[in-house]
């Protein structure tokens, strides 16, 4: 039997396929865009005119960067930052979650709710300051981790992921003779897979683009600075600096590459450098992506 495809099929198709299109190359543009510039001639690219490729190729934007000796440890202070809190965070949420989907659990619906609570209400930054000082954690490592260690909205996820398993796996479990840490690490673990993708998506990306906690807690000490506070800095100091080379403005460390670097450009490098960690770990977890969102938050 074939399929006869109707003319408003077609039609649909035609537009569904240009519109996607568009979307597509709406999204890639500033990306292909800037990443044209951080490979062109920095005074070349006062020119304007960039589009899709550079005009006078060179690698010297990247080489200034990582010359200058605080980006390079910067990107290893976000780079562990990022994995620490995010395995912190997916272990803490996937316990809690676990509490959570537990009908037996007595404080079940009270923790649900001050949970809940905190999606709506705030202390404040001020308060928060004042907390983090008080407890030690100023100028300090632990600023980037215990504060992100858990979340109301991701534990919500798996939470009802959780419970939308079959309860008779964990009860066959129980019968077994299996404990409360065997089941989650063991059974609830490896089937909450696609939810924990998100989850851990979710946090990675927040803690790899977040700069403010570095202003805030740790802008004192250079040794904690993360690579996406410096890249804020340059991007402060760009509107500053506009019509001068990086030599003029920064000093004799960017001397060498004087004539062939700016502010515009070295701010183009900066932005591809912190969007390529992210981008090669993405594809290793988008086809547990869309899945694990849409189960996570639907409950039958």
């Amino acid at each position: 039997m074939k399929y006869r495809v109707s003319k408003n099929d077609v039609i649909f198709y035609i537009i569904n396929t240009l519109v996607m299109l568009l979307v597509v190359v709406s999204t890639l543009y500033p990306f292909v865009n800037t990443l044209a510039v951080s490979f062109n001639d920095g005074l070349d690219s006062l020119r304007g005119g960039i589009k899709l490729w550079p005009r006078v190729f060179t690698t010297q934007n990247y080489i200034s960067i990582f010359s200058t000796g605080t980006l390079p440890h910067a990107f290893l202070i976000s780079v562990l930052k990022t994995v620490i809190v995010t395995v912190v965070n997916i272990v803490l949420t996937v316990m809690l979650a676990y509490t959570l989907s537990r009908k037996d659990f007595v404080l079940r619906k009270f923790i649900t709710t001050a949970f809940v609570l905190t999606m709506y209400f705030n202390a404040g930054l001020i308060p928060g300051f004042l907390l983090i000082k008080n407890l030690g954690m100023y100028d300090s490592f632990l600023v980037y981790v215990i504060p992100g260690m858990i979340s109301a909205f991701n534990v919500i996820i798996v939470r009802t992921y959780i419970e939308s398993l079959p309860e008779s796996i964990i009860e066959s479990c129980r019968i077994d003779g299996a404990g409360d840490f065997t089941i989650c690490f063991r059974i609830i673990f490896p089937l909450c897979i696609p939810a924990i993708a998100v989850v851990g998506l979710f946090v990675a990306v927040g803690s790899w683009n977040s700069w403010f906690d570095t202003l805030l807690y740790a802008s004192n000490d250079q040794n904690l600075s993360t690579l996406q506070f410096e890249l804020q800095k340059i991007l402060s100091s760009t509107f500053a600096l506009q019509g001068q080379t990086v030599a003029e403005a920064y000093g004799s460390q960017y001397s060498k590459s004087a004539t062939t670097t700016t502010p515009a450009s070295i701010q183009a490098a900066a932005t591809i450098v912190t969007m390529v960690p992210i981008l090669c770990v993405y594809p290793l977890v988008q086809r547990y992506f869309v899945g694990g969102l849409v189960i996570g938050g639907v409950k039958e």
